[in-house]
């Protein structure tokens, strides 16, 4: 066993549909998963018998039993027979609460490099099953790319890369609460679940149109506008400067913009780091699934 690094990119969503609530108590959602050049490292190192150490470098996050990382593993290490350690350490970059699903890609690496650093050669099925039990993004990471995620998200359709292009992110210096979300889209938004003839998302897969593309929405930025009126605002700024098409990534507090063209995109980047220098603004590229595997073999 060696040390290994590898890459563990962030996602936004093309548009994120609420189709109803469930018997289980969760929300059926319709979504398109797109990975992204905004990436963490992490690097693992063979550790003691029987230990698991994980450590970070963001002191609002914790690196114990509750991390999804420690999860992977301890999931993982379940299907071993002998009892290897592993040190893990993570050079974070991608902030937590804001959408982009760090924390959900982190487990997934560690899935994926623990299952070649122990030698399990586990299938890709299994692998799938240990993601979903995890979190509900966890899954989309074994594939990257453009995906289509049905049921909380886990439900996946690989498409092909249709969508590439230059993302201008700004990530405000608050989370959003998931749960909290969900509850005020509940209490303000019943009606607006999206019926299957009424998706955009359908729509596109039907027939990947861009006048369609430029109709996404997120049904959840209802409820997170209404507790922070500016994310409504930079949404608009967003697609004033541009953009193709600018939407609150998943449930949390990141405000993307799509632009086809890089120029257009580092110019709206300079205009948001002017006008929210308080906030994190970041220029990223999607990262198709051809790319994605390349990275995964390299540690790129």
């Amino acid at each position: 066993m060696e040390k290994t690094e590898v890459s563990s990119l962030a996602k936004i969503n093309f548009g994120l549909e609420v189709a109803g609530l469930r018997p289980d108590g969760y929300h059926e959602l319709r979504t398109l998963f797109q990975t992204i050049s905004l990436g963490d490292r992490l690097i693992f190192r063979p550790g003691q018998e029987d230990k698991i150490l994980l450590t970070g470098d963001l002191k609002d996050i914790t690196w114990d039993e509750n991390n999804l990382i420690y999860q992977a593993a301890i999931n993982l290490k379940q299907e071993a027979r002998a009892k290897p350690g592993v040190e893990i350490e993570v050079q974070k970059i991608i902030p937590p609460g804001r959408g982009l699903a760090g924390g959900s890609s982190n487990a997934a690496m560690t899935l994926l490099v623990l299952n070649r650093f122990w030698g399990l050669n586990l299938p890709s099925d299994r692998l799938f099953e240990l993601a979903a039990s995890i979190g509900a993004d966890v899954p989309f990471f074994l594939y990257g790319g453009l995906c289509f995620g049905t049921g909380r998200g886990e439900i996946l359709k690989p498409l092909s890369d249709l969508l590439a292009g230059w993302l201008v992110i700004v990530v405000p210096d608050f989370a959003l609460s998931t749960r909290l979300i969900f509850k005020e889209f509940d209490a303000v938004a019943p009606s607006l679940t999206s019926r299957d003839k009424e998706s955009k998302i359908n729509q596109f897969l039907e027939r990947p149109d861009r006048s369609l593309f430029c109709q996404f929405k997120n049904d959840l930025e209802l409820a997170a506008f209404k507790i922070y009126p500016e994310l409504a605002e930079i949404k608009q700024e967003m697609a004033r400067s541009g953009a193709e098409l600018s939407m609150m990534t998943g449930s949390g507090s990141a405000i993307y913009g799509f632009f086809e063209d890089k120029l257009r995109a580092e110019k709206a980047a300079d205009k948001f780091i002017a006008r929210y220098g308080h906030y994190k603004v970041v220029l990223a590229e999607t990262v198709g699934r051809e790319l994605y595997r390349e990275m995964l073999l390299t540690g790129a």
